[in-house]
């Protein structure tokens, strides 16, 4: 008997590891809509390039660093490209869109070994470089239907979290809901359209690619912890009146903004590295949220759910050392 030994993702079922990449671009698609749809010709600029330099990295570093048979048709390139580009302001240029696959491709992915070695997720990776080696390109985001047909030159402004962390909770009274379930704000282009990427979740719950345990810890981990933010900042500034309603709608915008939804459901998620048991899931996805809350409040950055992910992956093999199944015929 041959017993063949081989990195994740170990997939048992009827599902292989390409369909289960394709669904989840499939899953991305109505996303991706609202993007085109706010972002325009920008948005399928950054997105074309971003998968199609993604592809050909892979394929070159395959074929000739590594001399074996590419597999850019498994589908898992054409997704970290998708992701990375959901990651990214629409109006970017070409060259840092590249350099930002060569990171997430090349560095990221294979040069650990390609699909199934990666110790981080390969387009949050990517991102992270871009944002700090180009601040400025990476921090300037275009304004939603107003840049529909401009490119590099689209008007730019600031995002809802980037706001409420230069001028407090108290702006919270002028933010128009509706326009975050839609996706009618500034930001990277998948931090846009809540509707649309939940649409996505239900999907990939449908088809069991993913199970519920990471999305839904890192979201009411936020949730909870943004509502006690809130509501302490309320009560502390002795403002009673109003402040349970405060409270929710600062938590309920944390979930809503930002990278929240995109990274909890579609990169926090990666079969590869993310934790293997269901408690070390939830465990996974208690790490994000906290520390995605903490980064947003008091660090650097407005947004931190890329940092968290990030921060997390690397603890995701400690969580499996730990964090064990039982065995089979112990109580």
């Amino acid at each position: 008997m041959e017993l063949t030994v081989s990195p994740a993702p170990h997939i048992h079922g009827r599902l292989s590891a390409s369909q289960c990449m394709y669904s989840v671009i499939i899953a991305l698609l109505p996303a991706f809509a609202v993007s085109l749809y706010f972002f325009g010709v920008g948005a399928l600029i950054v997105t074309l390039t971003s998968i199609l330099s993604c592809i050909v990295i892979e394929y070159l570093i395959q074929k000739f660093l590594l001399k074996e048979k590419p597999t850019i048709g498994d589908g898992s390139a054409i997704l970290t490209g998708l992701l990375l580009g959901f990651n990214l302001p629409s109006n970017l240029p070409i060259w840092i869109v590249i350099i930002g696959s060569v990171v997430a491709i090349g560095i990221t992915k294979m040069a650990f070994g390609g699909l199934g070695n990666n110790l981080f997720n390969p387009a949050l990776a990517g991102r992270v470089f871009l944002l700090i080696s180009f601040p400025t390109y990476m921090t300037q985001w275009p304004l939603p239907v107003s840049s529909r047909w401009s490119y590099t030159d689209a008007e730019t402004g600031a995002t809802l979290l980037s706001k409420l962390k230069e001028e407090g909770s108290q702006w919270i009274g002028q933010v128009n809901i509706s326009d975050l379930w839609i996706g009618n704000q500034g930001g990277s282009l998948g931090e846009v359209g809540a509707i649309a990427l939940l649409i996505g979740f239900a999907f990939l719950l449908y088809r069991r690619i993913i199970s519920w345990h990471i999305p839904v810890s890192i979201l009411a981990t936020v949730f909870v912890f943004s509502f006690a933010l809130g509501l302490g900042e309320e009560l502390s500034a002795t403002q009673p009146a109003g402040a349970w309603q405060h409270a929710f709608d600062f938590a309920l915008i944390q979930l809503l903004s930002g990278g929240l939804l995109l990274g909890a459901i579609y990169m926090a998620t990666d079969y590869v590295t993310s934790p293997m048991t269901s408690r070390g899931m939830v465990i996974y996805g208690i790490g994000i949220g906290l520390l995605t809350v903490i980064i947003r409040q008091w660090g650097g950055y407005p947004e931190g759910v890329s940092f968290a992910i990030l921060i997390m992956n690397a603890f995701t093999p400690l969580i499996n050392n730990y964090i064990k199944p039982k065995r089979y015929g112990r109580a």
